[in-house]
């Protein structure tokens, strides 16, 4: 499904910032933008992840008037906006001929919208990445390709009949959270018979994943080396697109990513 070997976690700007600061970042934003174009991989806009609002992917792009590579640019989207945001955000992307959203939950919190679980057809107390993958199948159908986060912290037996939900809603792709070498709930997943994006942790602070996923360190997690980890997976899952994050853009790429890239 991607046409190449890796997927970059691109942040863009905070929006609570003096709007000189905003500036800034939304340069560094673009320079970093360009160099993922430029080496022909993919890129991952968060959506305002751990519950800090950002600026959307769109957004940003539009304010540095840079070329959308709709086949590379793959946008998050959460259920943590209110049905006119998530519907402009929709119609955007329709427009720019965007291909790829990730649908995830998200992380929420009190700086961001809840949307009405029955204004996107949810049946629940609160809106569900099912629910918004449905939406956006049903709504745009045929506009997009959506996947889905695919969590292998999470008991194997319910976050396999969780996808499985996901898939019969629409979701075409998986994307894993961080794994470090061969996962058995990774393993289970590829009986679903869907790509997936197996992702890589590319910072040395393994403490911070393990905080993030609320697991508790283990043997493998010791002396970690996210390069190692990173070759160790090409070879686990060599059918596998990767997606990276917290890579370094301060590194020559080509020195530290073992496939070929510009």
């Amino acid at each position: 499904m991607f046409k190449y070997p890796y997927i970059v976690e691109l942040l863009s700007p905070k929006r609570n910032i003096e709007d000189q600061a905003v500036e800034q970042h939304l340069d560094r934003f673009a320079d970093r933008y360009q160099r993922i174009i430029d080496a022909e991989l993919g890129l991952s806009v968060p959506d305002n992840p751990m519950g800090q609002p950002r600026l959307g992917a769109l957004e940003s792009i539009g304010l540095k008037n840079l070329p959308l590579a709709p086949d590379k640019v793959v946008m998050n989207l959460n259920t943590f906006h209110t049905k006119n945001d998530l519907d402009e955000i929709l119609k955007k992307a329709a427009m720019a001929k965007l291909k790829y959203i990730l649908v995830i939950r998200g992380d929420g919190g009190p700086l961001l919208s809840k949307i009405d679980p029955k204004s996107i057809g949810g049946t629940r107390s609160v809106a569900t990445s099912i629910d918004l993958i449905r939406y956006i199948n049903v709504e745009f159908s045929g506009q997009f390709i959506t996947g889905a986060a695919y969590n292998p912290y999470k008991p194997l037996s319910f976050e396999l009949k969780h996808m499985e939900k996901k898939i019969e809603a629409g979701a075409k792709f998986a994307v894993t959270q961080p794994i470090i070498g061969r996962d058995q709930s990774v393993d289970e997943l590829k009986l679903l018979n869907i790509p997936i994006i197996v992702e890589a942790w590319m910072s040395k602070n393994i403490d911070l994943l393990y905080k993030s996923v609320g697991k508790e360190k283990d043997e493998m997690a010791e002396n970690y080396d996210p390069i190692e980890n990173l070759k160790a997976l090409h070879a686990i899952y060599p059918e596998c697109c990767v997606y990276l994050s917290m890579l370094s853009f301060k590194q020559d790429w080509s020195q530290i990513l073992p496939q070929s890239i510009k």
